[in-house]
């Protein structure tokens, strides 16, 4: 396994929509086991391909460092789609993607998400607080979907200092990242 290079804000991945994964292999299963390492590393409870320059359709959620259970392995979710979604709640999410920005999202409170694992085989899960706003924060980057654009058109005005600042590679993380001031290392827009 290898930690991956994430891609952070003004990056033209993060805006395009993944591809369905349509074939398991032997690739398919090494890059969602590098998602994990790559999120662990990061200190994150979810992370999509597109955070890592690959535009097909995977997330990796930390379901254990969610639920607060040790035996309990991270998934990795192929073609994720949700089903159904159920109330509302809002709380402050953010992303590693967007290092050092937090705000308040409103989403879902439950989902049901269907979604294959590596080998294609199909799963059906129930998820609800931060499992299921994991979920639905990853199946939006997968639709080039950031959190920011659940903010208001004030909020996001508020923010774009600091946007900036991002766009421009301006950032103090202690993971590999891809922004406009480094070029890319080893990643490609499958």
């Amino acid at each position: 396994m290898s930690v991956l290079p994430i891609y952070i804000y003004g990056q033209s991945v993060l805006r395009k929509k993944a591809r369905p994964v349509k074939t398991p292999s032997e690739e398919l299963s090494a890059l969602a086991a590098d998602m994990i390492e790559t999120m662990r590393k990061a200190n994150g409870i979810g992370l999509a391909a597109n955070q890592v320059g690959d535009l097909r359709r995977i997330i990796v959620v930390d379901a254990g460092v969610i639920t607060e259970s040790e035996d309990v392995p991270p998934i990795a979710m192929i073609n994720p789609e949700i089903l159904n979604r159920d109330g509302s709640w809002s709380i402050e999410e953010g992303c590693l993607s967007i290092p050092e920005i937090r705000e308040e999202v409103e989403r879902a409170e439950k989902v049901l998400v269907r979604y294959h694992d590596p080998a294609l085989n199909v799963h059906e899960l129930d998820a609800d607080g931060l499992l299921g706003r994991v979920i639905l924060h990853e199946i939006d980057h997968l639709n080039g979907v950031l959190f920011l654009d659940h903010l208001g058109a004030v909020k996001r005005k508020l923010l774009r200092g600091r946007l900036n600042k991002l766009e421009r590679g301006e950032v103090d993380v202690d993971y590999p990242i891809v922004g406009n001031s480094m070029p890319a290392t080893g990643t490609d827009f499958r």
